[in-house]
């Protein structure tokens, strides 16, 4: 028969804590959608307006426009894309009333890392606070008050991601007139998993151009990309960050533009595939040896030639940006 087991002193004396955590993620709003009601042609006793269906006044309620000036917050989470920044609100809450005098909380702390796939025992986070000072220095808390800090972490890892939240403070039991009669520090921790996904789906291809004479080749590099979130996207700008001895010309929406005349980036919606391509010319000069070549077999040489970078925004402005490996020509 099993039985029970009995309560260790320790547990006795912890007891429900009276700070609580709460983590909220900053999200930017959306415009509200709306769908106007068809103009009734008959008059079947049913007079609804066709007002009735808009999320905002319209002086023409027939207007197709299904976009408002009302901004709307996400009803959940979401999703964490890899290339944007994921950014929340750490509360630690004093849950006493305004009307306790036999207890106070003081020195409140708040610490957090991120454990992602490549770092399983924790990233240490930076914080931000509304004030200038240091953003790790302990806080009293009022009773109803809350101490608020910032977390920003730029994801650059598909996978599970786990922030790992640690709040210490010191409970003072009051004798009466505000003369302390004992206190403790106290700490718990909390776990918020998430999975960062990817956002902008990249392939590419390397070909190798045919040599005039005796001159260094150039290569033709080609990428598609593919838009897997769940809304659309504004591509800022596609590079490639080069050899010391390459250039890349760019063959794309920007090609032939003068330098003060502003283009318009194309837009990608969900799933959709767009192909850029560049043109790397070789400018002389000897290649670093450690990046020059890779060997697999005697004859057969890979150049390394830069790597891809890709910036986007998202509807209302969020910024995003992935850089892939360093891109190679094929062995020869």
């Amino acid at each position: 028969m099993s039985r029970q087991r009995g309560q260790s002193t320790s547990e006795g004396l912890k007891g429900p804590h009276t700070v609580s955590l709460k983590v909220l993620r900053l999200s930017r709003p959306s415009l509200a959608d709306h769908h106007p009601l068809p103009q009734q042609t008959s008059s079947n006793g049913l007079l609804i307006s066709p007002k009735a269906s808009l999320s905002f006044p319209s002086a023409d309620p027939g207007d197709p426009f299904v976009l408002s000036p009302v901004l709307t917050l996400p009803p959940a989470f979401g999703s964490a894309y890899v290339g944007e920044t994921f950014s929340c609100t750490l509360c630690a809450n004093n849950e006493l009333p305004e009307n306790d005098e036999t207890r106070r909380i003081s020195a409140v702390r708040i610490v957090a890392e991120m454990q992602m796939p490549s770092q399983p025992a924790g990233l240490a986070l930076d914080l931000s606070g509304a004030s200038s000072s240091d953003v790790n220095e302990s806080a009293t808390v009022k009773p109803c008050g809350s101490l608020q800090k910032i977390v920003r972490f730029e994801l650059k890892e598909e996978g599970n991601h786990v922030l790992a939240v640690t709040v210490t403070y010191t409970e003072t039991l009051l004798a009466g007139e505000g003369r302390a009669a004992s206190g403790r520090v106290r700490t718990f921790r909390k776990l918020y998993q998430f999975v960062a996904q990817p956002l902008m789906a990249v392939r590419t291809k390397v070909e190798e151009l045919p040599a005039r004479g005796t001159a260094p080749p150039n290569y033709a590099l080609e990428a598609q990309l593919e838009n897997l979130g769940q809304s659309a996207v504004s591509l800022h700008a596609v590079t490639v960050n080069t050899k010391s001895n390459y250039t890349a010309l760019s063959l794309n929406w920007d090609l032939d533009v003068p330098g003060d005349k502003q283009t318009r980036s194309p837009v990608l919606k969900p799933r959709d595939i767009m192909q850029v391509a560049f043109l790397l010319q070789n400018v002389g000069g000897a290649e670093a040896p450690e990046h020059a070549t890779t060997t697999s077999k005697p004859g057969d040489r890979r150049v390394a030639l830069g790597q891809l970078n890709i910036e986007w925004r998202s509807a209302m402005g969020d910024y995003g940006s992935l850089a892939t490996g360093w891109l190679s020509s094929k062995a020869r």
